[in-house]
């Protein structure tokens, strides 16, 4: 079709760009675009594994990618973001390794499926699956700027921070959908944080049209009362237009006047992944529409309109992007896999062990004082002593500031977290390293992912295990996968309290809730479990120094007991995890447990002893990820005998697992069944005598102590 003046007058109009820059900017579009139909050649011939693309998105890419700065800003993409990831510094190589599952490659080392892009190098963030954890960590990123931009200690400890860097974080329209797109969006506008969201509507999310994900089929309209947020829609196969809207977003962010969004309409030639088959639900008339909105063809005939090149110009330059991405395929397909022996490197940290002797000294005690203290009270001075020591540490979450508003302080006493632990600490060390969080857990860990990245050492706290669950994804498949799934080059050590378990009397199902199991099961997270106030302190001192995500569980019941009071041990305490403790010695039968369940055992075990004559053994694990089956197998070598007492359900909890280990391990010195002693497998009621049935408690551990003995 002719070209007419109208049209050759509308190209000219493109002033924001120069030739060379939309040269560029088509270089890196059709590079893109030619991975990815390489990959598809490669996925064809078995020779790589899964394959989804970033086709129709190319233009936004490279265009946001132009106002951005390499290894300055921070990058939080999802997976049809190779043309950004490319206009940000990576290679085709780069993609093509994380194709074909090469150690080299530099998102994951063969970890990741393909287009989960990662570079420590440029500051793009670990890109992970799940569809939304982004945002959050996007927020976290951008506020741990804010903590480092305003602390000359932080800057002094933290190395990539720039005063005007932004974060930029991106998603599909049916992301936008997920709810912590929502919470991150109150966050961003709330701290007024330079976060630059990057919608890539391409009207389908798989097979469900916008107009069905979004009410008014258009998130952008949806967006009006979010304070200080600019947004700006365009069309995002015309490259001037998503250049003009990306520079008014990134100016906005990175002026600090809150964060933007960018809203750019966009298609898919392609299906969804190569398991999709979108003949299947869009008819083809629809499809002829969307391909005539090529970004490439649009951007080729941009290129042809001004006059920049010659048809043959472009043919050449195509040819030569076709030829480079053949010989990064082949560079990659000979590039070797990772060797089998490394399939759990960087699942924990490998320069820092918290089950190392660097982090026992236990036995060396540095007390302050006589004073007898609670657990709560150990758990405070741990963290004092540790915000004194390092001033990464921030500490947040709901209700565990003193008082929201400062000024409020001079009349009220504090809250500190429900059950106190956190009270005094923003008196101490200002708002700024304490502070409350909006009611929203998948908001607290999926912000502190975003800081732990960027090198801030977040505490955070879920009010109760009961409610951890909005949270499991950030938990599960981001902090537990961060170091593994990135090949070490990222780290998240975040470590998160949480209040559990039951002997409440009216804790009732939502506020009696245990299951370690759950997060013991999640490789990558450490699981810790105190049974006495100096215990506490010794071991959140280890899960804040290391390097690793560290679920801290503190039980409520334990909190003001007399019978688990200590002495502050000094500043350098610390217990190693694994460790576990033989808080009393038998011959009889082992008794191994945790939690509220040590004193319920240790008086099951006195009452055996005085009725009868059994000398019990109970071990103390203390912490459950990692569990000390050295102690475990040197106790029950000398006992023939073992009971497992865990608070949880007794079907699949812990104890399923060490009295697997057991009789794998230690079947030849055995003289009886490993026997558990657990909750039924119920809810935990209201009423105390249903709440006394389902609990185990000393009456129920001495049966199986005593049944066993006599087997």
């Amino acid at each position: 079709m002719a070209t007419t003046e109208s049209q050759l007058d509308q190209a000219r109009d493109v002033t924001p760009l120069t030739s060379e820059q939309i040269l560029g900017f088509y270089r890196t579009m059709v590079t893109s675009r030619r991975i990815d139909d390489r990959e598809m050649a490669l996925k064809r011939q078995n020779k790589i594994f899964f394959q989804i693309s970033s086709a129709g998105h190319e233009a936004i890419g490279a265009a946001v990618g132009a106002h951005c700065r390499s290894a300055h800003d921070w990058f939080f993409f999802y997976y049809r973001d190779r043309a950004f990831a490319l206009a940000v510094g990576q290679t085709p190589l780069d993609h093509l390794l994380q194709a074909v599952a090469a150690e080299a490659d530099p998102a994951s080392g063969g970890r990741q499926m393909p287009a989960h892009f990662g570079d420590a190098r440029y500051n793009i963030a670990s890109t992970s699956s799940p569809t939304g954890t982004q945002f959050l960590q996007a927020v976290g990123a951008a506020e741990a700027g804010l903590r480092i931009g305003g602390s000359p200690e932080l800057r002094a400890l933290i190395d990539r921070f720039e005063d005007d860097e932004i974060v930029v974080v991106t998603t599909g329209d049916g992301t936008t959908s997920e709810g912590e797109f929502w919470e991150s969006l109150n966050t961003a506008c709330n701290l007024k944080l330079p976060v630059v969201y990057v919608v890539e509507d391409n009207g389908y999310a798989i097979s469900v049209p916008v107009d069905v994900q979004t009410a008014g089929g258009n998130v952008s309209k949806l967006l009006a009362g979010f304070p200080d947020l600019l947004v700006r829609e365009c069309d995002g196969t015309d490259i001037a237009a998503v250049y003009q809207a990306a520079g008014e977003a990134v100016a906005h962010a990175r002026q600090r006047k809150g964060p933007a969004m960018v809203h750019a309409h966009c298609t898919r030639p392609y299906s969804h992944s190569m398991s999709d088959d979108e003949r299947m639900y869009r008819p083809e008339a629809e499809r002829e529409r969307q391909d005539a909105r090529d970004p490439l063809k649009r951007t080729r005939q941009l290129i042809l309109d001004l006059g920049i090149a010659t048809t043959e110009e472009v043919d050449a330059l195509e040819a030569e992007i076709q030829d480079e991405v053949a010989r990064a395929s082949d560079e990659a397909l000979t590039s070797p896999q990772p060797a089998p022996e490394t399939v759990l490197r960087h699942l924990y940290s490998e320069d820092m062990d918290p089950t190392s002797s660097d982090f026992d000294t236990e036995d060396a005690p540095d007390y302050r004082d006589d004073r007898q203290l609670t657990m709560v009270d150990l758990l405070n001075a741990c963290l004092q002593d540790e915000m004194e020591r390092d001033p990464r540490i921030v500490v947040f979450g709901e209700d565990v500031a003193d008082a929201s508003h400062e000024e409020a302080l001079k009349e009220v006493k504090g809250k500190g977290g429900v059950f106190k632990v956190t009270h005094g600490l923003q008196g101490r060390f200002g708002s700024e390293r304490v502070y409350n969080s909006p009611l929203a857990e998948a908001n607290i860990v999926g912000r502190a992912v975003g800081m732990a990245v960027r090198g801030m050492r977040p505490v955070v706290e879920i009010q109760f295990f009961d409610y951890i669950w909005p949270a499991m994804m950030q938990l599960r498949n981001e902090l537990a996968t961060m170091r593994y799934r990135s090949n070490g080059t990222y780290s998240a050590p975040v470590v998160v309290r949480v209040t559990y378990g039951g002997y409440l009397k009216g804790g009732a199902i939502y506020h009696s809730q245990t299951g370690e199991s759950i997060f013991a099961h999640s490789p990558g997270i450490r699981v810790v479990m105190p049974a006495t106030a100096e215990d506490a302190n010794g071991l959140l001192r280890t899960a804040i120094r290391c390097e690793d995500p560290v679920l801290f569980l503190e039980h409520k019941h334990l909190y003001r007991q007399v019978y688990n009071k200590g002495r502050h041990p000094g500043a350098e305490y610390m217990i190693p995890f694994g460790k576990a403790k033989v808080v009393r010695e038998g011959a009889d039968v082992t008794l191994v447990t945790c939690g509220a369940l040590v004193k319920r055992s240790l008086d099951a075990a006195r009452i055996a002893e005085e009725e009868h004559g059994l000398d019990v053994e109970v071990i103390d694990l203390r912490t459950v990820q990692p569990f000390d089956m050295e102690r475990i197998t040197a106790s029950v070598k000398k006992t023939n005998k073992v009971v497992v007492a865990y608070e949880d359900s007794l079907s699949w909890g812990i104890g399923a697992e060490i009295a697997a280990r057991i009789a794998d391990e230690l079947f030849p010195w055995l003289d009886g069944p490993v026997r558990r002693v657990a909750s039924m497998d119920t809810w935990v009621a209201y009423s105390p005598q249903l709440e006394e049935t389902i609990l185990p408690n000393a009456q129920k551990i001495l049966d199986a102590v005593v049944e066993l003995a006599r087997f």
